[in-house]
């Protein structure tokens, strides 16, 4: 066998890191800044939205959603992105990723305003509009899990692709933050506007009407800054991969990465027949696909499945967490707009400390430890630190160990992002052939969101008390949240475990991990 590979391929793998690269971060990266501040914000206005559509002058409490209405907010976007990451995958090894790649921009930037533009006034209609416009949001963030990784690592050089696929990782850690500061802000200035008295003093004027754009604005924001980025977006040039090895065209792909490294490139003589060896054409439900690639797609897609069923139920102790701390007063005791303060500045201060940090962790470290030291150290600390937290739950649940309490919830998802959060992302751009590289991201993504289904709200029932009487309102009792979290461990145990069928693509040019260069002499 000898090894070959493209000219315009090979000078991509060892061109310098230079200002293109950073500008293809930022690019592919701003779709992710979108989804995570999206998904990120509505946990932040769902109190308010009880509170406004949900009033009951009658009732102790302030308003809040029912469980059916919190579960349809919370769930259809992600089952939106769970079929986006399917049909755009499919749709970027079709039609190349750069046209696909403004389609899901657009659909990002219509819907993100449309959600905000929700209809009427009276609680069905706004949630139902609410709802489907937050499906087709979700279908349009999900396309740009398999392009924006796809894109990233087929521009990337082999040296440090692990760190500018990290880096575009890392721009979801960017978009929570500004979801939390959004919040603050707006929630500040109309605290000082129109200022109102608390809910126990005066049940009816504590949420005054005027909030009713507060959550409007936050969740409109997000579209902004995927609106900026579309120019830039629609001027890159298709990926040389995509242009060689997939529609057969390397005159272009030598011409577009000319431009772009900014250096004379030569097309070689024999490169049309290592670009048409038909040996190299199996599709995706072939013996030889299932030969070659069939362990390591199990591989990711069963640890981005057990991964995301542990990083989505975190959404369920955090309001315990905050409430046992003291961050979050009784709802009773705030008027709306201030709660949304309360919330936005606990869940900002929370990513801050323990979420952020660890992305950039993985930015550094990702090509000097490789991939697989990095998902199997993640895995394993974060069963040790649910399995600290579970057995003595009801030690830390007590006022004097709060404090230690919070540091072993951060330290957990500061290993879920640095650790399987990042690199089952990262891997799966890297080892399949191009041709259905978009797809088999896809098809990982996608099972990663059915475990984050399965995270939100499988748990959500499970972690309710036994105590029929302690139940929240409108649940069956669970299995409490100690037993919850013993569960929770064990599910990452056994992400360890598959962690070995999944490939080191470290210092490897792509066409090497997915047997591209191969052609017989």
């Amino acid at each position: 066998m000898a090894e070959q590979q493209l000219g315009v391929l090979k000078a991509l793998d060892v061109a310098k890191t230079q200002l293109y690269h950073f500008t293809a971060i930022v690019i592919a990266g701003m779709g992710f800044f979108t989804d995570a501040y999206d998904l990120f914000c509505v946990s932040l206005v769902t109190k308010l939205l009880g509170r406004l559509y949900y009033f009951n002058p009658a009732s102790e409490k302030p308003g809040s959603l029912p469980p059916h209405v919190a579960a349809a907010v919370n769930g259809v976007a992600l089952c939106g992105t769970l079929a986006g990451q399917l049909f755009f995958g499919w749709l970027g090894d079709k039609l190349g990723r750069k046209k696909v790649y403004g389609i899901t921009l657009i659909m990002m930037i219509v819907c993100s305003v449309a959600s905000g533009l929700s209809f009427g006034n009276k609680a069905k209609g706004v949630m139902t509009t609410l709802c489907f416009f937050r499906f087709w949001l979700g279908f349009g963030i999900g396309g740009d899990y398999p392009l924006s990784a796809t894109i990233m690592s087929e521009y990337a050089n082999k040296k440090t692709r692990g760190a500018f696929i990290a880096a575009v990782f890392a721009m979801q850690g960017v978009g929570i933050l500004a979801g939390g500061f959004v919040a603050l802000a707006v929630s500040s200035i109309f605290d000082k506007k129109f200022p109102a008295p608390i809910y126990s003093v005066d049940r009816a004027l504590s949420t005054p009407p005027q909030a009713d754009y507060i959550w409007r604005i936050i969740v409109m924001f997000g579209a902004l800054p995927a609106a900026l980025t579309y120019y830039w977006r629609m001027k890159m040039p298709e990926t040389a991969r995509y242009t060689a090895l997939v529609a057969k065209n390397i005159k272009q792909a030598t011409q577009d990465m000319s431009k772009v490294l900014q250096v004379e490139l030569e097309m070689e003589e024999r490169a049309e027949d290592i670009v048409q060896d038909p040996r190299l054409n199996y599709g995706l439900f072939s013996k030889e696909f299932a030969r070659r690639h069939g362990l390591p797609l199990l591989g990711c897609t069963s640890t981005w499945f057990l991964l995301d069923i542990a990083f989505y139920s975190q959404n369920l102790f955090q309001k315990d967490i905050f409430s046992a701390i003291g961050w979050i007063p009784k709802a009773a005791t705030m008027n709306g707009i201030h709660e949304v303060f309360m919330i936005a500045r606990a869940q900002t201060l929370i990513a801050l400390c323990s979420t952020v940090p660890g992305y950039w962790f993985t930015v550094a470290f990702i090509d000097i430890m490789g991939r697989f030291a990095i998902q199997l150290m993640g895995f394993f600390m974060m069963t040790v630190f649910m399995f600290a937290i579970a057995f003595p739950y009801n030690h830390w649940i007590k006022p004097d160990n709060r404090i230690g309490f919070v540091v072993m919830y951060s330290l957990t998802f500061f290993f879920a992002n640095f650790g399987p959060n990042a690199t089952t992302f990262i891997v799966p751009a890297e080892i399949f052939p191009a041709r259905l590289r978009s797809t088999c991201h896809g098809i990982s993504a996608a099972t990663g969101k059915a475990g984050a289904i399965v995270g939100a709200f499988g748990f959500l029932y499970a972690a309710q008390p036994q105590d029929k009487t302690k139940t929240d309102a409108g649940y069956p009792p669970g299995i409490g949240v100690k037993n919850s979290l013993i569960m929770l461990g064990v599910i990452n145990f056994i992400g360890m475990l598959f962690t070995f069928l999944v490939p080191e693509p470290k210092g490897k040019s792509l066409e090497e991990l997915s047997g591209e260069t191969e052609v017989e002499k």
